[in-house]
């Protein structure tokens, strides 16, 4: 019997020493403002043992954890509240000789500042005990370890950072997730991804303001984790984007002074193109790349330049960016064409930055970077509507036809265009001729049955249902003009994106009077542009693309402004190389070079187009 008490006394002796044997862990995250390890369980942990360990009482641990009461799983991930002794301040002397100090500024993530004095940022955590590394105060005054400045790169700051994503994504509250923001990921494109409104997007996570987001913002988002992670897995746009962001933007901003080259001078120009990706070759880049070189050829013959290019295959890979813009070939660079997507142009920013270089986006809207040295070809957004004031302005009739399906993010675009200016609201319904009763929400004749100017803009998303609008519109049409009714007057504002559906009747564009916004535009009947084509087919055999045709602009553009004062030249001067017009300016608290120019496209009822 003595021998059986032993036994149960020495394996309650041993289970105690196992409960105390938990291993702290050095993981921690702020949630909502409160501070908290995240320990991951081991097999035998039990909740006393992590009790003890974390000096916090059991009660404390399952508040947290409501699932814990069911009991613990090895491998999962609970967070515990973090408890410590008040630090002891830092003297005055130790604090000058061991660190700098950082003073946040409006919209600023700690993957920037880290970037900015190329610090890890576990350092900066450390050194800064309560530091909410997701939600930095406005003022906040940040110690910047002197010794571990530039003792990190890139990839160990964003693998840093996407750790710290995954601590926090580790024990999000069931139905939530942490999302790293991207370059070009707005409130209205993350509210409209995410399914909520953009209030809410703000609400969930502080009061955050659309104008502070910034890429390498960790923002909460809902859905779970592993949903999160699926979406990051997909493919991007053309130009958007990749789901691995390159977040390196800072608030850095160096005034850039170029140098012009000599007449006599060789012109060094690096293109950077993802020419193929993981074996595979990509057209359109390769489109781009015959067609700058038909540009530069251009430039040459009419002004005698001698130029030298060299084609990068950037496989959309940063770390190859990276390795390119520090090979011994890259150095004698004067002129960088590209990468095409913001994600990869941190390293060739802070190249030509050092070197006085140029760079060129050539497809790309850049909201991330901002600096002296870059030259943006994509129209600023902003400036869309800028030719549009004579369709919404004086006495113009302008109706928003609505169907089930809308466009919200053209619905947007059009509310702020019109303004205060006053507008109706009509809600299309198809029904089929059968069916039709009189007054039919389907038959749009009632639209036009007026003496004045009218502009229909047609809200819905859905193809099918654009092409029926567009179709009730031109049959409207034909319908009261052969019955001797006055002629109705009227243009049809549409959506560039109606261009990439296959359903719509192009011959429809026309009978409607279309005009669209666009970012770019060139018409093959135009002299200029046939000539382009020509050319073109002689050197490739194959017709331009859209691309081509802006590799040519780009090179007719950038090439020969490199002989003069290339920033002075090109600001707000109008450039028409083949039918799209570029205009560059800087806008305010902006360094970036942004092309403001957008293309207007008038889809005429004799079956022309114009440009303007």
């Amino acid at each position: 019997m003595t021998m059986k008490r032993f036994c149960a006394t020495a394996l309650l002796l041993l289970w105690s020493l196992c409960a105390l044997a938990v291993q702290k862990s050095g993981t921690i995250v702020y949630i909502n403002g409160s501070k908290f390890y995240v320990h991951t369980v081991q097999p035998g942990e039990t909740l006393y043992g992590l009790s003890k360990a974390y000096e916090v009482g059991e009660k404390v641990i399952l508040q947290h954890n409501p699932a814990a009461a069911q009991g613990l799983r090895a491998g999962e991930s609970i967070k515990i509240p973090f408890v410590s002794d008040v630090p002891q301040p830092k003297s005055e002397r130790k604090l000058r000789k061991t660190f700098d100090i950082h003073t946040v500024t409006q919209g600023e993530t700690l993957y920037g500042i880290s970037r900015k004095y190329e610090i890890p940022i576990q350092t900066v955590i450390e050194d800064n005990p309560n530091l909410d590394p997701v939600h930095l105060r406005l003022g906040e005054r940040i110690l910047i370890r002197k010794k571990e400045i530039g003792s990190e790169d890139e990839a160990g700051t964003r693998e840093q950072w996407e750790a710290y994503r995954n601590s926090l994504n580790s024990v999000a509250e069931e139905g939530f997730a942490y999302h790293i923001v991207k370059p070009g990921e707005t409130f209205y494109s993350l509210s409209r991804r995410f399914g909520i409104t953009e209030d809410r997007l703000g609400t969930l996570n502080g009061g955050l303001k659309p104008a502070d987001l910034k890429a390498g913002a960790i923002i909460k988002v809902p859905g779970s984790p592993e949903q999160l992670a699926a979406g990051e897995r997909q493919p991007a746009d053309t130009v958007r984007a990749d789901s691995v962001p390159d977040l390196s933007a800072d608030n850095r901003v160096k005034e850039i002074e170029f140098r012009a080259l000599r007449r006599s001078a060789t012109l060094n120009v690096a293109l950077m193109l993802p020419i193929a990706v993981d074996g595979d070759a990509n057209s359109n880049y390769l489109e781009f790349y015959q067609g700058f070189l038909l540009g530069l050829d251009s430039v040459k013959t009419k002004s005698g330049y001698s130029m030298n290019v060299c084609l990068y295959n950037t496989a959309r890979d940063a770390e190859k960016i990276r390795e390119i813009t520090e090979s011994d070939a890259f150095r004698n660079t004067d002129l960088i064409i590209g990468p095409v997507y913001e994600e990869g142009l941190y390293p060739v920013i802070r190249f030509a930055e050092e070197h006085n270089v140029p760079v060129v986006s050539p497809l790309a809207n850049i909201t991330g970077m901002n600096s002296d040295v870059l030259f943006q070809l994509a129209p600023d957004p902003s400036r869309k509507y800028e030719k549009a004031g004579d369709l919404v302005n004086g006495d113009k009739r302008v109706t928003l036809i609505c169907t089930e399906s809308a466009d919200k993010e053209f619905e947007r675009e059009m509310l702020a265009l019109l303004g205060d200016s006053e507008y109706r609201r009509y809600t299309y319904k198809y029904e089929h001729p059968t069916a039709r009763s009189a007054d039919s929400p389907s038959d749009l004749t009632p639209l036009l049955e007026n003496t004045d100017d009218n502009v229909f803009i047609i809200l819905s998303d859905n193809e099918v249902d654009i092409d029926r609008i567009l179709a009730a519109l031109a049959s409207a049409d034909t319908s009261l003009t052969s019955r001797g009714r006055t002629a109705p007057r009227f243009v049809v504002l549409g959506n560039t994106r109606w261009n990439r559906y296959n359903t719509v009747d192009r011959a429809m564009f026309f009978k409607n009077r279309v005009i669209f916004f666009s970012t770019y535009h060139a018409k093959r009947d135009s002299e200029t542009v046939r000539a382009f084509d020509d050319a073109y087919i002689r050197s490739f055999g194959a017709l331009p693309s859209l691309f081509s045709y802006r590799g040519y602009d780009t090179a007719m553009i950038f090439a020969p402004a490199m002989y003069g004062d290339i920033e002075y030249d090109l600001e707000d001067r109008r450039y028409t190389p083949l039918q799209t017009t570029y205009r560059f300016g800087q806008n305010e608290g902006r360094e970036n070079h942004v092309n403001r120019n957008w293309t207007r496209v008038n889809y005429n009822s004799d079956f022309t187009i114009t440009i303007e």
